[in-house]
């Protein structure tokens, strides 16, 4: 573990806040030709996993049929720490790193968790059903957590 690790790091419950709290996560995955793929999106994080919906194809999907390992972030910058010499200026962050196996969401779990993320982002339509043509044409990556760090800077 990083030095600034073993000093920054929170706990379940703040990782928890953070995760739930935030509106955009970063997702990494791995191209064909072994480079890195991330892409912001919008998630949400529930029974301790994370969920991501989207478009049915693309490169992240692509990619996830792959090779299911991902990495995920989600950072809150609340501001600079000033000073009067340029190497001392900090910044005073939030910050969520997970390791984990992605895979699509079977449709036991990808109304739920859509309806999850309708919750957080747009609760003022919660309860509204969605058209099966939209539910059919709508991936939910599904991230199981393998690792989980986060660290706070104040």
């Amino acid at each position: 573990m990083q030095g600034r690790m073993k000093q920054y790091q929170i706990g379940k419950a703040d990782i928890e806040a953070i995760l739930i709290a935030e509106k955009v996560g970063r997702l990494a995955t791995q191209n064909p030709d072994g480079f890195p793929y991330i892409t912001p999106v919008h998630f949400v994080y529930y029974n301790e996993r994370i969920y991501i919906h989207g478009l049915c194809k693309g490169q992240k999907i692509s990619n996830i049929k792959q090779n299911s390992k991902v990495g995920f972030e989600v950072d809150k910058m609340e501001g600079l720490i000033l000073s009067d010499k340029p190497c001392d200026v900090n910044t005073a962050y939030e910050s969520v790193i997970i390791q984990g196996e992605a895979s699509l969401a079977g449709d036991d779990i990808k109304e739920v968790a859509l309806k999850e993320i309708v919750k957080k982002y747009t609760p003022q339509l919660s309860g509204i059903s969605f058209p099966d043509n939209m539910i059919k044409a709508t991936a939910v990556i599904e991230i199981i957590p393998t690792g989980i760090t986060g660290k706070r800077y104040e």
